[in-house]
């Protein structure tokens, strides 16, 4: 095969081909980076050469130069500075942007006072400062929620105050000016409650949940109040939760963890239909409440409060605000049977599995981006941080993935207690304190304060894109019986895209020409369709001075594409054409990459996808081969959002059939995370793993480096060993109860079913079998 590519070489001069289809004089070690041949690239530029306006020019494959290698990412914790607040507990903590996270309320837990204080944390000095705030300023609170709105509102509702008054007042925070407003609202007001949740949507407020009552019972309805017209709509049953989270994502509202009303722990997700009901797409249709006719009689069952309250200061240092009314405006109460809420409400409960984060141990914060629940598992005083975690359950395929250990993320010594995130859900921080007697700071009355340091975590390096990047859309190809519809513009990537790939003929004013590998290769010499088997030919054999292609070299058929498009988006391409002389004048470049790969690449720069079309224009489902393929170029070239798209994809998707291309591909792109999950991937599959045509395809230095991903101490479990393993880690099916079914099974045959560290596991099933983890469907 050898004398075979020597004759027929797919890349100039007979150079033999790397793993991607390159020069091998170009091919790197993982993790190392290679000089860029680009800056040789003017002086090569001769007018003999480049008389011909048909000359190609081989774009470099290399990654550029200076580029920094990336060290496993481990989340920093940092120590705050300035008034730190107190041991706040149910305060809320709310990112608001502009590097600034707003706490306000809460009580203290040495004191049990009970505060309505605003203290904003600057991200970027560290800095507490205590905010002076003025207007309608609410009362005291605790158990309340605060939800930024347009970007610098903050919408606080309900809580309970020091006389254990469950309040349902809405208050609105300017951030701009520090001033209080309560707006005049109308419609049936909730119950008070505290510790429940609160969403945005729409500019709809929704309300899910909570404790009200002297007897502390749990509220199992939902509400939203329209933030357009400030009116309440009518309660409906969903479920009874309190101390839970919620998320509003694809047309449903999503609800997981916090307690039931039997006071447990639950792993349960609920979610409730919200598309096609009017009587959550509409406005509510309510009379109006004279509020200023409502008031306080002696037989109330809430006490009145005066309009002053008296100063008190608490371990923090810091008096309540003085000249605060409460605010605790009458409701109206449930019925006791509140109509079911419209829409299919769904349950799905998550039993065991290998990868299911148990809600019983350690301290939970539940978060939400980009279509995905994270769960971080984080230290308490019955676990430690190795035995914590970060989990994620993709909400489209109700499958839950280990993202990373503890002691990958935790730093040992430390408690926290509160978490927020950015709107845009890629960075979230956790507030705490240490735990170690000799490095907690103590406040003025000589107690430990819990917002004394703060740890922040880019989800980016986990391959998450983002509330404001949707992920990748999944289209099918239409029949031939559906009737052509013009259809408006869906933005400017979608009209770049029918013009991707068009001859000039059809008048695309297409004017540059990209080829790839020929795609005329050996089934037996590739491996998907990003993978090519390597040659390393003698040193002897290589040019590293080799810029053009040659005449007779076998190519892919010509994509074409704009060069305009191409010098804006592509800052690698903007360089090489300004730094070109005037003789040059071609309109041709060849990239030493699979024709799949390279085609992908180029529709990305016109859409922002890395989905490309079929030959009918259609657009598919890139392989995961492709994909990773674009890994590597998204490091060759630098280019951080599709390195970002890449990751996201492979880490979803990882799989036994491209897990050993994906670490591949994420050792040659220094993608440590994702290089780290795909190793941990092949040793809890190492049987099917082996057998793999990507397996057989690595190079013989990567099949020993992976080989020595295992522990030292690992060693393969088989037989009834491994069956008595399956039944610890607690096995099973799948409870269907109530008859909900499911199209696609949730299991390992797609999943990341991560087993013991260092540990190469068979899991005792024949090809083509998958096994679950356990759920019950209601």
């Amino acid at each position: 095969m050898a004398q075979q590519q020597h004759q027929q070489p797919s890349t100039p001069a007979g150079t033999g081909n790397s793993i991607f289809g390159g020069p091998a004089h170009l091919q790197q070690p993982a993790g190392l980076l290679a000089q860029s041949s680009f800056s040789s690239f003017s002086t090569a530029l001769t007018p003999a050469s480049a008389a011909s306006s048909n000359n190609t020019y081989i774009m470099p494959n290399s990654p550029l130069k200076h580029r920094a290698a990336m060290d496993g990412y481990r989340p920093k914790v940092t120590r705050t500075l300035g008034q730190r607040p107190a041991c706040l507990v149910n305060a809320s903590v709310t990112y608001c942007g502009n590097n600034q996270i707003y706490a306000f309320g809460g009580f203290d837990q040495y004191t049990d006072e009970v505060y309505n204080h605003v203290l904003r944390l600057d991200l970027v000095s560290h800095q507490w400062n205590l905010v002076d705030n003025y207007g309608d300023i609410p009362g005291v609170r605790m158990g309340h929620t605060a939800t930024l709105y347009k970007g610098d509102k903050l919408l606080v509702f309900g809580g309970e105050n020091e006389h254990r008054t469950y309040l349902s007042d809405l208050i609105i925070f300017d951030l701009k000016t520090a001033h209080w407003t309560q707006p005049q609202v109308t419609g049936p007001i909730p119950k008070g409650r505290a510790r429940h949740a609160a969403v945005l949507h729409e500019d709809k407020l929704f309300i899910v949940g909570g404790i009200t009552g002297h007897d502390n019972y749990v509220l199992d309805d939902i509400c939203y109040l329209d933030l357009k017209t400030f009116t309440w709509s009518k309660s409906w049953r969903f479920v009874g939760r309190f101390d839970h989270s919620a998320y509003i994502w694809s047309d449903r509202v999503w609800v997981f963890g916090g307690l039931s009303e039997d006071m447990d722990k639950v792993s349960d997700l609920w979610w409730l239909d919200l598309k096609g009901n009017p009587a959550f797409e509409s406005p509510p249709h309510i009379g109006t409440l004279d509020r200023s006719g409502l008031s306080r009689s002696a037989a109330s069952p809430r006490p009145s409060y005066p309009s002053v309250q008296s100063t008190a200061v608490g371990s923090s240092g810091y008096a309540a605000n003085s000249r605060t009314a409460q605010v605790n405006p009458p409701s109206f109460h449930l019925k006791t049977y509140a109509p079911q809420a419209p829409g299919a409400i769904s349950a799905l409960k998550f039993v065991s599995g290998p990868n299911v984060p148990s809600q019983m141990q350690g301290i939970h914060f539940h978060v939400y981006s980009s279509g995905t629940l994270l769960d971080f598992v984080t230290p308490a005083a019955t676990i430690t941080s190795k035995e914590c975690s970060l989990s994620a359950l993709d909400l489209a395929a109700l499958r839950w993935q280990k993202l990373a250990e503890g002691r990958e993320i935790f730093k040992p010594g430390y408690r926290w207690h509160y978490c927020t995130m950015n709107e845009d859900g890629t960075k979230a921080w956790l507030l705490g304190c240490p735990t170690d007697p000799g490095a907690i700071d103590l406040g003025a009355n000589g107690l430990e304060e819990y917002l004394s340091d703060i740890m922040e975590i880019d989800l980016r390096r986990y391959g998450f894109l983002g509330n404001n990047m949707a992920p990748e859309p999944r289209t099918t190809r239409p029949s031939s019986r559906t009737r052509h519809v013009e259809t408006p513009s869906k933005g400017l990537g979608d009209d770049l895209a029918k013009l991707f790939n068009q001859s000039p003929e059809s008048g695309s004013g297409t004017d540059f020409i990209v080829t790839a590998l020929s795609r005329d290769f050996d089934e037996e010499e590739v491996m998907g369709s990003a993978l090519v088997h390597a040659q390393v030919d003698s040193v002897g054999d290589t040019d590293p001075d080799q810029t053009w292609l040659s005449p007779d070299t076998p190519t892919s058929p010509p994509i074409h594409v704009h060069r305009l498009i191409l010098q804006a988006r592509w800052p690698h391409f903007a360089r090489l054409w300004s730094s070109q002389m005037a003789e040059f004048h071609t309109k041709k470049m060849h990239i030493p990459e699979p024709y799949s790969v390279v085609k992908a690449f180029l529709y990305y720069l016109y859409t922002d996808r890395i989905d490309p079309p079929d030959q009918n224009g259609n657009e598919t489902t890139a392989d995961l081969a492709d994909v990773a393929g674009l890994l590597v170029m998204s490091n060759i070239y630098n280019i951080p959002h599709l390195r970002l798209l890449c990751v996201n994809r492979l880490s979803k998707e990882l799989d036994v059939d491209h897990a050993c291309i994906i670490w591949y591909c994420a050792g040659l792109s220094n993608e440590e995370w994702l290089r780290k999950r795909a190793a941990n991937f092949c040793m809890t599959h190492w049987g099917r793993i082996v057998r793999t045509v990507g397996f057989q395809r690595l190079p013989r230095n990567a099949l020993v480096e992976l080989s020595q991903e295992v522990d030292s101490e690992g060693r393969v479990v088989a037989g009834e060993e491994l069956d008595m393993m399956q039944v610890g880690f607690g096995v099973g099916g799948i409870d269907r109860g109530g008859g909900l079914g499911r199209k696609d099974s949730v299991g390992s045959g797609g999943s990341d079913q991560e087993g013991g560290r260092g540990v190469m596991e068979s899991d005792g099933h024949e090809d083509g079998e998958e096994e679950e983890d356990g759920m019950e469907m209601s």
